[in-house]
């Protein structure tokens, strides 16, 4: 056997990814359902922070930049484990999809709510100042003025800040959720061939490539023009 055909054979045996590719499917669906979860929770969160701290009560702002900053720091593998086996200690029982849900949805709004704030204090207090003098209140300043310029600046940073957070999904393995890396090493275990963490790899490629490219795209689109 020469050292193509030992490769090929031990990383891309067709015969054991056709065998496992059902298997690798579930937890490429699976995968999809949490990612999915984790960008819109984590977005949403970000944003509500953000608006919150332009009320400017301080007491209300420190507790937000604490928060925010603990879980810019943690590891997110960290998080996951504290929620996963730590809760149970004082009566709180989640499962493993929840806690990974949870924990990156945390890690994604810490990141979503400083990228928001950014791109709030980027806007020039003038047009704070020109919207109110022309009678419309702070909240219809901030959603119809301030809002919808720091979206559009904030945009490619957040799709690539969500990009690299959901790709953490594959810490599910450690809690026993069956996403996609989770199913390629039951596979790699059942068969002794690790063409299945090459099916896994490629089920990621298809998974988020898209992703990569419509941050590209959007970050084209929604670019200020010069």
């Amino acid at each position: 056997m020469t050292n193509l055909e030992r490769f090929l054979f031990t990383f891309c045996n067709t015969e054991v990814m056709a065998r496992y590719l059902p298997m690798i499917a579930e937890g490429f669906v699976l995968t999809v359902h949490l990612a999915v979860l984790i960008i819109l929770t984590g977005l949403a969160g970000g944003l509500a922070l953000a608006v919150l701290r332009t009320l400017q009560i301080r007491p209300v702002n420190w507790l937000i930049v604490l928060v925010v900053d603990l879980f810019r720091a943690l590891p997110p593998l960290v998080i996951i484990i504290m929620i996963y086996f730590a809760l149970p200690n004082v009566g709180v029982r989640v499962s493993g999809f929840v806690a990974v849900w949870l924990s990156l949805s945390l890690v994604l709004t810490a990141f979503a709510e400083e990228i928001f704030w950014a791109g709030i204090v980027s806007v020039q207090k003038g047009q704070w100042e020109a919207a109110r003098s022309t009678g419309l209140s702070f909240a219809q300043t901030l959603a119809h003025v301030v809002l919808p310029q720091a979206v559009r600046l904030t945009v490619p940073p957040l799709t690539n800040r969500a990009l690299a957070i959901t790709k953490n999904t594959a810490l599910g393995a450690v809690v026993a959720v069956p996403e996609i890396l989770s199913q390629a090493q039951t596979g790699l275990s059942f068969s002794s061939n690790p063409s299945t963490l090459t099916l896994g790899a490629l089920a990621y490629l298809v998974l988020f490539l898209p992703f990569v490219v419509l941050g590209r795209w959007l970050e084209t689109r929604f670019a200020w023009r010069r």
